[in-house]
């Protein structure tokens, strides 16, 4: 059975945010993941962890300036400061909350030229992950596709791979998001099955639209019940765009035959 978590980031957005992970708690999640928790004093967060009993699974790197159009910045040759900076600011976050998973957006291509684009990047994850080893935690690599996020710089599953092992860290793996991935390449179970010991976490969210299973074209019943045929160990986290509201969009884990 799939270990599913709530990304409130996306999930229980009707309420403020330090109100969500109770919400979480309260429709049965016992862990949840969050995008981006920088707004919020890490003390406040982990009050509202405890309050709520659950756990933090994962959180994203700082990756920019989120709403002037930044989808990360560790590719980027003139943004390196600003990168390691934000390694360390993570960091201390996940210290404090009790995180062991960190996300990497490798964000936009830029004006300059790939050859530089892509050993910025190989550094920077080799540095993120070294860093995260204070932790024994995970740094994790997310390709986003490039229908929704021209020019990003992962743009597939080989490409996330290839990355991994250029930077050659043992505690660096793959994030696999199943929206993501139908949109890039398609070929879900296959790629899942080939890649799996590089895999450490997977997202979901159905497409178009990227809303909750059973909206779109994905066969979830048959890719979470490969999942668990495949020995998958993770969490499977909800990344997607409720329908009509979070709890109503919960009834989908029902009729595909799981829970929570």
């Amino acid at each position: 059975m799939p270990r599913f978590i709530a990304n409130l980031s996306m999930l229980f957005t009707e309420l403020p945010f330090l109100e969500r992970f109770a919400a979480a708690r309260q429709a049965g999640f016992r862990t949840v993941e969050v995008q981006f928790p920088y707004d919020h004093a890490a003390a406040d967060i982990r009050h509202a962890l405890v309050d709520a009993g659950v756990s933090l699974h994962l959180i994203n790197l700082p990756a920019g300036d989120w709403a002037g159009g930044d989808r990360g910045i560790a590719a980027d040759p003139a943004r390196v400061e600003e990168f390691r900076d934000g390694v360390a600011q993570a960091l201390a976050y996940a210290g404090e909350l009790g995180v062991r998973h960190l996300n990497c957006l490798a964000g936009l291509g830029g004006t300059v030229g790939k050859d530089a684009q892509w050993q910025t990047l190989v550094a920077n994850v080799r540095h993120a992950a070294a860093a995260l080893r204070a932790l024994d935690a995970t740094l994790l690599v997310e390709p986003i596709n490039r229908r929704d996020v021209p020019g990003f710089v992962l743009g597939t599953s080989a490409e996330a791979l290839r990355l991994l092992e250029e930077a050659g860290e043992p505690n660096l793996a793959l994030q696999y998001d199943v929206y993501h991935m139908q949109r890039s390449e398609g070929e879900l179970a296959a790629t899942i099955g080939a890649n799996l010991g590089r895999i450490g976490h997977i997202q979901i969210a159905d497409t178009p639209g990227r809303h909750q299973p059973g909206t779109g074209e994905i066969n979830f019943r048959f890719l979470l019940n490969e999942l668990d045929r495949l020995g998958y160990g993770g969490h499977v986290s909800l990344e997607y765009i409720p329908l009509p509201d979070t709890l109503g969009s919960l009834a989908w884990i029902a009729e595909h035959g799981f829970r929570l």
